[in-house]
């Protein structure tokens, strides 16, 4: 990893984590983030080397240096390095921890039912290869 660089992991059947995915690539001009699925090996390494179960994870992971943020803290974190005014979105770590992921549980429980789910993990397009771990 560049120690420039932030990784995101993310479902890669879920079409809702892929559609965010596509939509962080669109807002950050400068490749600050990089992705992996949680389902590829690198995905489950890096899962596990931060002290998470790799099958029990039902949000996406930011990895940033050595520090690990997962559910609202790791959207969040995300808004923060995107183009626009989509940092202005940490007035809402003023909104109590459990209270934020609570709603960001409701959203991730429900997303296969909500949104769909492939069979495959995502292929990236040749244009954003270069963002993706292999």
């Amino acid at each position: 990893m560049k120690p420039d660089h932030a990784i995101v992991l993310f479902d890669g059947v879920c079409h809702l984590c892929t559609s965010t995915v596509q939509w962080i690539i669109k807002r950050d001009p400068h490749g600050y983030f990089t992705f992996a699925a949680l389902q590829s090996a690198i995905g489950r390494t890096l899962v596990e080397e931060h002290g998470l179960q790799p099958d029990a994870l039902d949000t996406f992971v930011l990895v940033e240096g050595s520090s690990c943020f997962t559910r609202s803290d790791a959207a969040l974190r995300v808004a923060q390095h995107l183009a626009g005014g989509w940092s202005l979105l940490r007035i809402l770590s003023l909104i109590p921890k459990p209270l934020r992921d609570w709603g960001y549980s409701i959203i991730a429980q429900n997303r296969y039912r909500w949104f769909g789910r492939r069979e495959t993990c995502m292929i990236p397009s040749r244009d954003i290869l270069d963002r993706f771990l292999q």
